[in-house]
């Protein structure tokens, strides 16, 4: 394929045609024919004032200086002629190439006069900044919602246009960013790149294995604002803020749930159905977490593991109990007398017997 440029001059109104590419023709060279154009080709550009002569005849887009042209038509020839020397990575501009090799040096020349955080592009700082001033420059022509930066302008427009640029080959579901669809893959790679290494199981998230971690050490960063109570993970806390809500919620006994999953295994309490069977034993249950966690009766599996003692458990919140044994928290207490407890089922048992004078199983 030939490619062609088109550099009109903005004091003779001559134009100059580049020509690369073709059979057996190396991409970076170009050779110069003269053609004769009108003056009005040098247009202004919408944004300023600045005549802008050089027209790429590709994409029709134009520059105010030549170098600008040579550089930008690397796009379409592929042309990389700048090389790292360390990793063999190209590039099509020399500044590019200096940014890239800072990840090597670790050199971050770029640092925010606010909090000292270096970087090693002068744009990062630039957006950086913007989380101290509070400025969002970038706003949505229909919603009116401002951005720091343009990408996720460009991200958020496809909520009202529909766009999902991004295709899986595979199945060709549509995304609208590419982080998405990049973890779509997964799941017809069976990639799970994330490992817990406490008891190797793997995740294709970062966030998800990070979620799990705290099944391990009991660690409860999220709190209701409601109840106090705690979670692991923003996805539980999420769920769980439905139970002040009727979302969710029984038309029988008026019980809330947090999902319509937990509101439709709530609802086979009261119609007795048990859809879950063991293949093993034959026993049924109402919920299919219910039979994973018997199947470990008959398989002795035991997947959660303290990292402090190696003692294993058949169930999360098991481990999570038994940790409190190590750091001695009581997370659990009564409102009524302010004593702490490790569990919540201990906190109930008090209640009932100590300030409802009732027996323990009344």
């Amino acid at each position: 394929m030939v490619v062609r440029w088109l550099c009109v001059c903005a004091c003779t109104g001559s134009s100059v045609a580049l020509e690369a590419g073709g059979n057996g023709t190396d991409k970076s060279e170009a050779f110069v024919t003269q053609t004769e154009t009108h003056s009005n080709d040098a247009t202004e550009h919408p944004r300023d004032d600045k005549p802008r002569p050089y027209l790429c005849t590709v994409c029709n887009k134009r520059f105010t200086q030549r170098g600008n042209l040579n550089v930008h038509k690397r796009i379409h020839t592929g042309e990389k002629p700048f090389v790292c020397t360390v990793c063999h990575k190209r590039f099509t501009q020399k500044e590019r190439l200096n940014c890239h090799k800072r990840i090597h040096t670790g050199e971050k020349p770029f640092v925010c006069t606010v909090c000292n955080k270096r970087f090693t592009q002068r744009g990062n700082l630039s957006h950086h900044k913007r989380t101290h001033t509070g400025e969002k420059p970038f706003l949505c022509t229909v919603c009116g919602k401002g951005f720091m930066m343009k990408g996720s302008l460009k991200r958020h427009s496809r909520i009202h246009t529909g766009e999902k640029p991004f295709v899986c080959t595979v199945c060709d579901k549509r995304f609208t960013e590419r982080v998405h669809l990049n973890v779509h893959k997964q799941i017809h790679t069976g990639e799970k790149p994330f490992v817990c290494t406490v008891c190797d199981k793997r995740y294709t998230l970062k966030r998800h294995l990070d979620n799990h971690g705290r099944s391990h050490t009991g660690e409860k960063l999220y709190f209701c604002t409601q109840c106090d109570k705690r979670f692991s993970s923003p996805d539980t806390l999420c769920k769980h803020t439905n139970i002040h809500t009727d979302k969710y919620k029984c038309t029988e006994c008026g019980r809330r749930c947090r999902s319509s999953t937990e509101l439709a295994e709530h609802r086979r309490s009261h119609s007795g159905e048990k859809p879950f069977e063991c293949n093993v034993c034959g026993k049924r249950f109402r919920e299919s977490c219910q039979l994973v966690q018997h199947s470990r009766t008959h398989s002795g599996e035991k997947p959660y593991k303290c990292h402090l003692c190696k003692k294993s458990f058949r169930q999360s919140r098991d481990l999570q109990y038994h940790m409190t044994a190590h750091t001695g928290e009581k997370p659990y207490k009564c409102s009524l007398c302010n004593k702490s407890f490790s569990r919540s089922s201990t906190l109930q048992l008090h209640k009932r017997c100590v300030h409802s004078n009732r027996r323990p199983y009344h």
